[in-house]
């Protein structure tokens, strides 16, 4: 007589099918995780005195160098785009590519960076309530007390068991405000990504999101006017370009191409939960290059968000 378990067994398609929502939301982790060390390539060239707008746009420069073939081999995609898709394209490209990164990378030169990094966290909170109104999801059960439990993680991750409240006048400060506004369109981000990758292979949509921030970038930069101060020297501008190619390649198209790819299969809800994976990485990093020590509310704060990623990775899949 044959078992239960070997009926199972025996259809491997709907058990791809089923685990199709874990993996997913896995390599949304794992493309986030990588924007962890985006911090560390912008702060170097930051101390070459390259503004932040020169920053972001080198950046999009080299990344739109590798993706234009590919765009141009998905060509056929664009066809029959309605205007839902053009804004969703745009709000990728010009506010979660373009002037979300500006404010980023502007954030971390001003203001408390202790507040830049948690105001980052209500970036699920702008995604959630997008990924409502736009694309009409519901949410995973016990999801709100899992995203508590997710922010209760970064807050450690962050403040550790200190409260800030004592000095509120460091979360109005200009970078707070520029790290607010970075989150809020990283978010939107969130949900247009969604949106577009049930349009358009993700390798389309990550082209798209570099190649139409150009024209925005380009005509901010001229417009500010600030001189260019790249390195003359063959030491220095080589490790410059090596930085600026690291961060590109590494925090930039490969963490979207795995990102979008991820978000195929993942609510935007819930991916946006997953991209918390971010300060994670970003205490590794400390504890690495900067000889940071990982302290007790850290490591609370790790588990936290690892107890409400695996949770959500579970209810993804059921």
């Amino acid at each position: 007589m044959e078992n239960v378990g070997s009926k199972i067994k025996l259809n491997p398609a709907a058990r791809k099918q089923a685990e199709r929502p874990r993996t997913g939301f896995w390599l949304v982790v794992l493309g986030a995780a990588l924007w962890g060390a985006d911090p560390l390539f912008r702060i170097i060239l930051l101390r070459e005195h390259i503004t932040p707008t020169q920053i972001v746009l080198l950046e999009h420069i080299v990344i739109a160098l590798f993706v234009f073939p590919v765009l141009w081999k998905h060509r056929s995609e664009m066809k029959g785009l309605k205007l839902r898709h053009i804004g969703a394209l745009l709000f990728l490209s010009w506010g979660g590519s373009a002037i979300a990164t500006i404010l980023f990378t502007l954030g971390l030169t001003h203001g408390n960076l202790n507040a830049v990094l948690l105001l980052q966290k209500l970036q699920p909170i702008f995604a959630i309530i997008m990924a409502r109104m736009l694309l009409k999801e519901k949410l995973p059960k016990q999801f709100g007390g899992l995203l508590v439990l997710a922010l209760a993680g970064t807050y450690l991750l962050t403040f550790g068991f200190t409260f800030p409240f004592g000095h509120m006048n460091d979360f109005v400060k200009v970078g707070s405000l520029l790290s607010l506004g970075a989150a809020a369109l990283w978010g939107g981000s969130t949900v247009m990504g969604r949106l577009m990758v049930g349009k358009m292979e993700y390798e389309t949509v990550t082209s798209l999101r570099f190649i139409l921030a150009l024209p925005l970038l380009i005509g901010i930069t001229i417009n500010q006017g600030d001189p260019w101060q790249i390195p003359t020297g063959a030491g220095p501008l080589a490790a410059v370009s090596l930085n600026l190619l690291g961060q590109a390649l590494l925090p930039g198209l490969f963490s979207l191409l795995v990102y979008y790819k991820g978000l195929t299969t993942t609510k935007a809800s819930v991916a946006t939960l997953a991209e918390l994976s971010f300060p994670m990485v970003g205490v590794l990093i400390n504890w690495i290059v900067f000889n940071e020590m990982v302290t007790i509310a850290q490591a609370c704060g790790f588990i936290l968000i690892w107890a409400a990623l695996f949770s959500i990775s579970r209810r993804s899949a059921a």
